[in-house]
């Protein structure tokens, strides 16, 4: 199997850029509780295992996102975002509010593949970046697989930078 090649990006939270598109109507995104965890760790696995791109290392990548999730629910400062279409939950966002979390945002949204490419990652992105800047942080970080199209598409909005990171705490879709 070949070797993922990953990429650490940033955000400076100070500087970032206003987005004011707002969600198609019967869409929306809110929080919710722990207790819907378990619906949103079916949206995050279909995201990846539905995925071609993942299929050649998905062992690995399911084992780092169930220790991040993990992590995640032992914390009272994480915020899970889901996207709804109606009633269904088609996307989410695992937000870490911890500044000195290594990676802030993990997995990054994850939407359900016949949702993708309409928009919703750029607004649960932004949806995830707001709220670590109202929790007070100054910058936001995430990994995702070099030339996937989350590191060629979404996490360049809002002015990321990357940098190649060696161990991944945490993957994107």
């Amino acid at each position: 199997m070949k070797p993922i090649n990953w990429l650490r990006f940033t955000w400076d939270l100070t500087a970032l850029p206003p987005h004011e598109q707002p969600l198609p109507v019967r869409y929306q995104i809110t929080t919710v509780t722990r207790e819907e965890e378990k619906e949103l760790r079916k949206v995050i696995s279909s995201s990846f295992t539905l995925d071609p791109d993942w299929n050649p290392a998905m062992q690995e990548v399911m084992q780092t996102i169930d220790a991040f999730l993990a992590r995640a629910a032992a914390r009272d400062d994480t915020v899970y975002l889901a996207l709804r279409h109606g009633v269904r939950v088609i996307g989410t966002a695992v937000v870490l509010l911890d500044p000195a979390a290594e990676h802030h945002l993990a997995p990054g949204p994850c939407l359900l593949m016949e949702y993708r490419n309409r928009g919703f990652g750029t607004q649960l992105l932004a949806r995830a970046l707001q709220a670590l800047r109202e929790a007070g942080l100054s910058q936001a970080s995430a990994i995702g697989k070099e030339n996937s199209l989350v590191t060629k598409f979404l996490y360049p909005k809002f002015n990321g930078t990357s940098v190649p990171h060696e161990s991944p705490a945490a993957v994107a879709a």
